[in-house]
């Protein structure tokens, strides 16, 4: 049975700056991880993730300032990251779902729990980044 990872965070920048830092090269590596990403159905690159090395992606579904995502780890994990955008006010409703957790496998149960609790980490940092990050 696969599993989804699921977080929003409420960031209160406009939509079309949160849409920068999720694909712009640059601007990615300031939060999470350093990549050729770029927003191109078909679109492949790499993220680096340090330790876990570069991870495969392909580009899949993109809809500017609204929608994004990617396939990430083919071959090895084969999950799918996806960043859906909300205006809310004079901010942005960013919603996350990582999902193809296969927990019968012992390395996806275990990413699945580390990554739960991760992203709830990661997402505040990337609205800490852009009240600091020029547009």
């Amino acid at each position: 049975m696969s599993e989804t990872i699921h977080v929003d965070q409420f960031i209160a920048q406009p939509p079309a700056k949160v849409w920068r830092m999720l694909t712009e090269p640059d601007r990615l590596a300031t939060w999470w991880a350093p990549g050729d990403i770029r927003p191109e159905v078909g679109h492949r690159f790499t993220l680096d993730m340090g330790r876990w090395g570069r991870q495969p992606c392909t580009v899949t579904e993109v809809e500017e300032d609204r929608l994004l995502s990617y396939t990430f780890g083919e071959g090895d994990v084969d999950w799918t990251i996806t960043w859906r955008l909300v205006a809310e006010g004079a901010g942005t409703r960013l919603f996350l779902a990582h999902s193809g957790f296969d927990l019968d496998d012992p390395r996806h149960a275990m990413a699945f729990e580390n990554m739960s609790g991760g992203w709830a980490k990661i997402l505040p940092h990337l609205a800490r980044r852009l009240e600091e990050t020029p547009v």
